[in-house]
């Protein structure tokens, strides 16, 4: 049997398309694993989603400005996340540690820097803002630099002239007069 050069070229086309079909149907069929969930580098990677319970912060903050702020207060407080925001055992990590609950309120020091903060704000608006050229707003640094407590301020020691008061004497007393 004879094929002319027509019905040879048809055979052809048709083995090729048989087999370029099955070769589709071979892609499709072969499951290939879903790519590994993109596990986060650290617990704070994906917090920027809407936040909520917002208290004192302005409630239109986006999650990356809530955590902008809060990178802020941890270097100005020397302190981690952990110590405003309370474990949810229930959400692990990539470490497999509990992730932080970040709109959970149950720790008192979370309840505390919301109250710090209005007084840092108040400060800022009420006094700071009415003082010309006062420079720099007070933050959380101002007063606790570094720390969470703040270190109480010692006055320096100076020598003074006890010999002398400073300003005028008392009442009924003559000026003492310098040798």
């Amino acid at each position: 049997m004879k094929l002319s050069s027509r019905s040879l070229s048809a055979a052809v086309t048709a083995q090729l398309a048989v087999a370029v079909f099955s070769f589709a149907s071979a892609a499709q069929t072969t499951k290939t694993p879903p790519p590994a969930a993109k596990q986060p580098a650290h617990e704070h990677e994906g917090i920027e989603e809407t936040p909520t319970n917002l208290k004192v912060l302005p409630k239109d903050f986006t999650g990356e400005q809530v955590h902008q702020i809060m990178h802020k207060w941890e270097a100005q407080l020397g302190v981690k996340c952990s110590t405003c925001h309370a474990a949810d055992p229930k959400l692990k990590g990539p470490n497999g540690r509990p992730r932080l609950n970040f709109a959970d309120d149950s720790k008192e020091e979370k309840r505390n820097a919301r109250v710090m903060y209005q007084m840092t704000e108040d400060i800022n608006k009420n006094y700071v803002a009415r003082i010309e050229n006062s420079g720099d707003p007070v933050t959380c640094g101002t007063c606790h630099r570094g720390h969470l407590d703040p270190e109480p301020f010692k006055a320096p020691k100076e020598e003074h002239d006890h010999d002398r008061p400073d300003g005028p004497p008392p009442a009924g007393q003559k000026p003492t007069q310098p040798q």
